[in-house]
């Protein structure tokens, strides 16, 4: 098989600790309300085609035809999942990223200048 660079090295994807394949964090910190069906669709098939690094290389008429939508919803799905820092793309590759800790998943990294109370820790 042939290696191809990656676009982004720093971010390879890890499966999850937990039982799923895909991470909990992605409705604990909100992807799924910030982005549109389209897009979590669109997600959904990367995660599931994508290789042991995240990699796919599914073309966009073969992932249009696979996701039934057209040219402009699947422009602004892959858009929308890039500034969502779920994916990246650099033609021909996309490629799933780690999702980043937020304070929403991790309470003590927070910053605030009041105390955290140790319930939100434990959570």
């Amino acid at each position: 098989m042939t290696e191809h660079p990656m676009p982004n090295p720093g971010q390879l994807r890890q499966i999850p600790s937990q039982f799923s394949w895909i991470d909990h964090r992605l409705v604990r910190d909100g992807h799924f309300e910030s982005c549109s069906c389209e897009s979590m669709a669109f997600y959904l098939f990367l995660l599931t085609v994508a290789d042991q690094n995240g990699l796919s290389y599914y073309s966009q008429p073969s992932l249009m035809k696979q996701l039934n939508i057209g040219t402009l919803k699947f422009t602004q799905a892959r858009t929308e999942l890039i500034q969502a820092k779920l994916i990246t793309y650099k033609h021909p590759l996309y490629q799933v990223l780690s999702l980043s800790p937020s304070a929403k998943s991790d309470p003590v990294r927070q910053t605030s200048s009041s105390p955290v109370h140790i319930k939100q820790i434990l959570k």
